[in-house]
């Protein structure tokens, strides 16, 4: 395979507008493949390390993490995949030899731990104007095509519309699985979802999949609550028209606390909220939102009570493992997808996709390459 020349939206420098460029993609290496993005999604965590984060190490950078497309070539020694699968990227590689990914009891992989520990641009395949460009988490999906390891791609149905199931790449799955897997919801239990974001919806929609009778959805935007509705939420609190705290409101609304609550939004704040909302003696809160600015605190007595503390990250899914079996569930209408899709651009219109999100106003953008 040769070199390829596409369009790619290219992030200079922290909190600017992205830039679409010519950019210049290797042919893949050993054990990797050049995948043709069909369609990827703005997630909020290219936000986050876009215009809050502390990080500047990170640019220049492809953003992009959430997105599906189809195999363009493979390098040597690649048996898993050919041209013309239909695959979704992992940012959470499953290398299926390490101890974690033995273990049925995490989503972690050890190859991937120390990759993401590097901060390199070695397994990056990105050029533009002769410089090499970061792959956010190693996906970078704001790409035409990519080039990623052969153990972080997941090969799905063929019959799989590529301009839904992009979302299952992040946002889906993380809170889909933070009810199902994590949380373990149980059938009729109480539940609390803080955010309703792509994520935060999500959960709802987990919560109601695992037979939750009661589903409390909590944001301080009212506009999200119809919404939330549709994903299977029964009861809504903003908690702006309370003069207490949201923790107070759930416990006298459910006689003592929900079961479960999962915090969809990363402020350290609503996670607390989320875990005193819990009732004591087996309250699980779940934390599901993304921030490492801040320490998250509690009084050592709200755990002593009972309540378990936990967190996961891409659901607790295992990439490879997980992503084939929620497409499926898509495709038996398990599993909603569509209704996350609010707007669909192309590519040139990532700026206007990110002002959307900045704004609350858009749950989820869906960009393709070129009109379809």
């Amino acid at each position: 395979p040769a070199v390829i020349k596409c369009k790619a939206a290219v992030a200079w420098e922290s909190s600017k507008p992205l830039v679409i460029e010519e950019v210049e993609v290797a042919p893949p290496q050993a054990n990797e493949v050049r995948i043709k993005i069909v369609a990827t999604s703005l997630c909020h965590s290219d936000l986050y390390f876009l215009y809050e984060s502390l990080d500047k190490s990170l640019f220049p950078t492809v953003f992009g993490h959430e997105a599906a497309g189809i195999v363009e070539s493979v390098g040597p020694g690649v048996t898993e995949f050919q041209p013309g699968d239909k695959v979704v990227p992992l940012f959470l590689p499953q290398c299926g030899e390490c101890r974690f990914c033995k273990s049925p009891k995490t989503n972690r992989c050890e190859v991937a731990m120390k990759r993401h520990g590097q901060k390199s641009t070695e397994h990056c395949r990105l050029t533009c104007k002769g410089k090499k460009l970061q792959q956010f988490m190693e996906t970078g999906t704001f790409s035409e095509y990519i080039v990623m390891n052969q153990m972080a791609v997941a090969k799905i149905d063929p019959a799989a519309p590529l301009d839904k199931v992009c979302l299952l790449g992040c946002g889906v799955c993380t809170g889909y699985g933070a009810a199902v897997n994590t949380a373990k919801v149980e059938p009729g239990s109480t539940c609390a979802v803080f955010g309703l974001g792509a994520v935060g919806l999500a959960a709802v929609m987990g919560c109601k999949a695992a037979g939750a009778k009661r589903i409390i959805a909590v944001d301080i935007n009212p506009d999200k609550f119809e919404k939330a509705k549709v994903f299977g939420a029964t009861d809504f609190v903003n908690p702006k028209d309370h003069n207490k705290p949201i923790s107070q409101v759930l416990m006298e609304m459910t006689g003592g606390g929900v079961d479960y609550s999962l915090e969809c939004i990363g402020n350290v704040e609503c996670m607390r909220s989320a875990l005193e909302s819990c009732v004591p003696g087996w309250g699980v809160s779940v934390i599901v939102g993304w921030t490492d600015l801040h320490d998250v605190a509690t009084r050592p007595i709200n755990l002593m009570l009972g309540r378990t503390w936990t967190g996961c990250l891409f659901g607790g899914f295992k990439g490879k493992d997980g992503i084939p079996g929620m497409v499926k569930a898509y495709l038996d209408k398990k599993v909603k997808l569509d209704e996350f899709i609010t707007h669909n651009m192309t590519l040139d219109q990532v700026n206007d996709a990110i002002e959307l999100l900045k704004k609350g106003k858009s749950i989820r953008t869906v960009m393709r390459f070129s009109p379809q």
